[in-house]
């Protein structure tokens, strides 16, 4: 069997944006290694049932199953130890940059961009993000795009960690990137791909990052479906 990616897709199933795949598409591809493709979407559940799971990613390769980003990139490193590792430095710097993504960028990030995604979804897969994410704000989504404009000048200020590494540095692992910069991309490719809102300012160490971040390995996130 060919090793296979389940990756969360719009109503254009080329429209990939779950910020967890992307760390695994690029993962992959810092790797060496190809995968099959396949869309998923928020309302099939039942076709992830053989891996346990209701969430993607969903990695298949040859006997192994494998769900949550940070398993299946452990996976890939200890499987396939020849390729470049992913897994680079000191292993507290990397929880911490992990735990700050999940717990600080993610939240902050949400708010600016959720409104954006149902234009994207199909109408079953619309209807059922709408309502679990009003519930989950308690307010309607277009009362949370109202707000966004007064909110990012705190996103932009939440940044300063990650400014302050990529203007010292090419990379959060140095002069090459490693699965700290493919956890934090994921976010930005989440952005880019759903929703046009401009997030960064192009003088900003931030948004030169992602650059390099989009071109790598023959600009395998930036030659994809996004807003900019």
């Amino acid at each position: 069997m060919p090793r296979q990616l389940y990756e969360l897709a719009g109503e254009d199933p080329a429209r990939r944006f779950s910020p967890y795949c992307w760390r695994i598409r690029m993962a992959l591809a810092h790797k060496g290694l190809e995968a099959e493709v396949i869309p998923w979407r928020f309302t099939e559940t039942d076709r992830l049932a053989f891996a346990g799971t209701d969430k993607v990613p969903v990695l298949v390769d040859g006997e192994r199953t494998l769900h949550d980003s940070t398993v299946i990139a452990e996976y890939l490193d200890q499987e396939y130890p020849k390729a470049p590792t992913l897994f680079r430095g000191d292993p507290a710097a990397r929880a911490f940059t992990l735990a700050w993504t999940n717990a600080v960028l993610h939240p902050a990030l949400v708010r600016l961009i959720v409104a954006d995604i149902p234009a994207l979804l199909d109408p079953h897969a619309r209807s059922y993000f709408i309502k679990n994410r009003e519930a989950r704000f308690g307010m309607t989504l277009a009362q949370v795009a109202a707000g966004r404009d007064e909110q990012l000048p705190q996103f932009r200020a939440l940044l300063a960690p990650l400014r302050h590494v990529v203007a010292a540095s090419n990379y959060l692992g140095g002069t090459t990137p490693d699965y700290a910069d493919y956890a934090v991309f994921g976010a930005f490719q989440w952005a880019r791909c759903v929703s046009p809102f401009k997030l960064l300012e192009e003088s900003d160490p931030v948004f030169a990052w992602r650059g390099r971040m989009l071109d790598l390995f023959g600009g395998l996130a930036r030659n994809v479906p996004a807003f900019d």
